[in-house]
């Protein structure tokens, strides 16, 4: 019996990674507005090879950029990158299609929800508030809060163990083979993959460790209601 269901966060319940994209392009656009003086192509480049080496979460991108573009470090040039990045957060953050259905109904059947998620706490937590979808979760843990990041054993346990459940009791959906149904799974979590975003052709090493895939996220509430039915075990969709 499923008694919970967690759920990544990024590309799972929200639409992030064209979200992102737009949002860096947006940046350097308005420095270079505001009198930056590079091409947009090498500074784009120079911003990608920047959030590559230190993560997406290093708070001096385009202090850094600077540097790495041989400028003087203007104020100006920096806040209008910060402004060009929020405003298109802002503006375009959304839910995957078909998210509030689907935790409504998963709701109406009894189930406690949960987000397991990596990140910085404070930008997480943003995109669950923005989009408004906090209060369908009864918990929500980030890496960088846990000490460690998917697909760690100890952040798929730590969630068992703040709602009291035994493993085959707790399902986790994601759209990351790797961080999330190969880490669900090797925990005895039901890993159901949702193949979506920019990883929905990677990491299919680890494709045989899902036990469901799904492309629409509302068909999470089948499976769910399906393993939960008497005649479950028999009506299971295969992963691939």
């Amino acid at each position: 019996m499923i008694r919970a269901v967690f759920f990544d966060l990024d590309d799972t319940l929200i639409d992030t990674s064209k979200l992102a994209e737009n949002a860096r392009k947006n940046a350097i656009e308005n420095m270079i507005r505001h009198g930056l003086p590079v091409d947009f192509g090498i500074a784009y480049h120079e911003l990608l090879e920047l959030i590559n080496e230190y993560g997406s979460n290093f708070p001096h991108h385009f202090d850094y950029l600077l540097r790495r573009l041989d400028l003087p470090y203007e104020p100006k040039w920096v806040a209008a990158g910060v402004i060009g990045y929020h405003n298109t957060k802002i503006a375009y953050l959304k839910t995957v299609k078909g998210v509030r259905r689907t935790l409504l109904r998963l709701k109406e059947m009894g189930l406690q929800l949960g987000v397991i998620t990596d990140g910085d706490p404070v930008k997480q937590w943003e995109k669950i508030l923005r989009t408004g979808i906090d209060d369908y979760f009864e918990a929500v843990l980030i890496s960088d809060s846990v000490g460690v990041k998917k697909p760690h054993r100890k952040i798929f346990e730590k969630a068992l163990e703040m709602f009291d459940l035994k493993p085959h009791e707790a399902a986790v959906v994601g759209d990351r083979l790797y961080s999330d149904v190969y880490g669900a799974k090797r925990v005895g979590m039901t890993a159901i993959w949702f193949k979506y975003g920019k990883y929905a052709n990677r990491e299919l090493d680890y494709l045989e460790y899902a036990d469901f895939t799904v492309r629409d996220l509302e068909d999470v509430v089948e499976i769910i209601r399906g393993l939960n039915s008497e005649e479950g075990s028999d009506k299971e969709v295969p992963a691939h």
